[in-house]
């Protein structure tokens, strides 16, 4: 399967506009997600790391605490692809569906 290519800046940007909280900054989409607690920012983890599996996509981020921190770029296609924004989206909804 043929791996998409870099978005142009104005596709992204147009895509920001569906991603609330997400900015593009340094070739990569960001975004923090806060949380209750510990548990829940490592729930919302695991759930996105089963979904990057099955993508085949990994997400840079990082964890303390309750925050989760996230940047997103296709590392070979050498910036944001549709494979980005579709991470984004489930780490959206899953985020909406903590509970």
């Amino acid at each position: 399967m043929a791996r998409p290519s870099k978005l142009t800046e104005a596709q992204i940007q147009q895509a920001l506009a569906e991603l609330p909280e997400w900015r593009y900054h340094d070739d990569k989409l960001q975004r923090t997600f806060k949380f209750a607690d510990f548990s829940q920012a490592w729930g919302f983890m695991s759930r996105v790391a089963l979904m990057a599996e099955k993508m085949d996509h990994h997400p840079d981020w990082s964890n303390v605490y309750n925050t989760v921190h996230v940047a997103l770029s296709t590392h070979d296609a050498g910036g944001v692809t549709e494979l980005d924004l579709q991470l984004a989206r489930h780490m959206n909804r899953f985020y909406a569906e903590r509970g």
